[in-house]
């Protein structure tokens, strides 16, 4: 997979090397870019010192030929103006905006080419409401305009789902179980897969249908 990546700072940076030491092919841009501050000759990471706002600067950077595109620089601004460039003039796929201030989540959406809005406060958050909720519904991701999100939901005694069978939980059309952590092992859902009382269930949803969900995983 071809990755381009604006921003070379602390998160660009981290991120380059280690999708490049997974075998993918890596382009980082940034204006101050200056990549011996940063990587080893050896990495497999490629280098354009320009200006990712720019789109002259993107032809360069190559960016119809990426699968993705991660706008990782320290300002918001930067990284709506780099997704939208990527996704309506480039066409890029998969078009991934790092948050830097947590109010302005609600702009990185579809309408501004942003797929994926990663805010580190809205994770960590989420990290320490899967740490400690048991029977409630977690939100951990969203996806496509916060249209759809990944959720999970820690099983208690009460749960209607509790030693039912997936194939027996009548799940709604745009939902789906996509992994079980049991016992700190993940367990791949299958028909026949019977649910016990502290599984963690994973699931992908369209946000109308969360509710309908909870009904089905949750205690009333």
């Amino acid at each position: 997979m071809r990755i381009v990546i604006a921003g070379a700072g602390a998160v660009g940076s981290f991120l380059a090397a280690d999708l490049a030491k997974n075998g993918h092919k890596v382009l980082i841009m940034d204006i101050n870019l200056k990549p011996d501050d940063h990587f080893d000759a050896d990495s497999g990471v490629e280098f354009l010192q320009a200006d990712a706002c720019e789109a002259d600067s993107l032809v360069l950077a190559k960016l119809d030929t990426a699968d993705v595109v991660i706008a990782a620089t320290g300002d918001d601004e930067d990284n709506l103006v780099i997704s939208l460039l990527a996704k309506q003039e480039f066409a890029v796929p998969r078009v991934i905006a790092r948050v830097n201030h947590p109010k302005n989540h609600w702009l990185f959406n579809e309408s501004w080419g942003v797929d994926v809005a990663v805010s580190t406060p809205h994770l960590l958050s989420a990290l320490v409401e899967e740490a400690v909720s048991v029977g409630t519904v977690v939100h951990l991701l969203n996806f496509k305009n916060d249209e759809v999100r990944l959720i999970e939901v820690t099983l208690d005694e009460n749960s209607p789902a509790r030693n039912a069978m997936l194939m027996t939980i009548s799940l709604p059309r745009e939902a789906a179980v996509v992994a079980i952590v049991r016992d700190g092992h993940v367990v791949t859902p299958r028909t026949d897969t019977r649910l016990s009382s502290g599984d963690e269930v994973l699931l992908i949803v369209r946000n109308e249908y969360e509710d309908a969900v909870r009904r089905l995983f949750v205690a009333s």
